[in-house]
């Protein structure tokens, strides 16, 4: 079932954090800070809605990679949804050619903390670490026949970058919901 990003309120600071990437090492928010912008991505490799844009995604990864910290991070339960362990990331990080650390939030704790909601959610943040912009890629959506160019996140990246403001009326994501461990659901 497709799930909307939560619209968290544009200012609110990115929660800190400090997880596992899929190569070992460790990345915490802190490690992103010093960029006029900051693009936190909460992805799943088993979700439709992530597979139909990731080529995008690792187009505008590329295209950012000098001017942007961005970061991925997976939350689901892998217990259920194997497809979204470390091995199965790696390769959707290659096959998409994600230019960004790409995280494990075992805990589910970080996608708590920024009240994640589903793959693919995005949250960029100015270079105060302040919420700029939560909502879609763009209006692609798997079984539709709009083109994946990541339009809408990529405006608001813009306009962070020249220190303008990102419009005010933003499109909420849409993808499959996080998949929660038992008894873990945000309350």
């Amino acid at each position: 079932m497709a799930v909307n990003s939560f619209m968290v309120p544009l200012g609110t600071p990115a929660p800190d954090f400090r997880l596992t990437d899929i190569e070992g090492g460790t990345v915490s928010l802190a490690d992103l800070k010093g960029r006029p912008a900051t693009l936190v991505i909460f992805l799943s490799n088993h979700c439709p809605y992530v597979r139909h844009i990731e080529q995008g995604l690792g187009a505008l990864s590329a295209d950012y990679a000098d001017t942007v910290s961005i970061v991925g991070i997976c939350s689901n339960d892998v217990d259920r949804y194997p497809e979204d362990d470390v091995a199965h990331l790696t390769e959707q990080a290659k096959r998409a050619g994600f230019r960004f650390p790409y995280l494990i939030d075992e805990t589910q704790e970080v996608a708590k903390a920024y009240r994640a909601a589903c793959t693919p959610d995005f949250f960029l943040y100015d270079a105060d670490l302040k919420l700029a912009y939560r909502g879609e890629f763009d209006g692609a959506r798997p079984r539709n026949d709009v083109p994946v160019t990541g339009s809408s996140l990529r405006a608001a990246i813009d306009a962070v970058l020249a220190g303008r403001p990102v419009e005010a009326e933003q499109r909420p994501s849409l993808g499959c919901g996080i998949k929660w461990k038992p008894g873990n659901e945000p309350a």
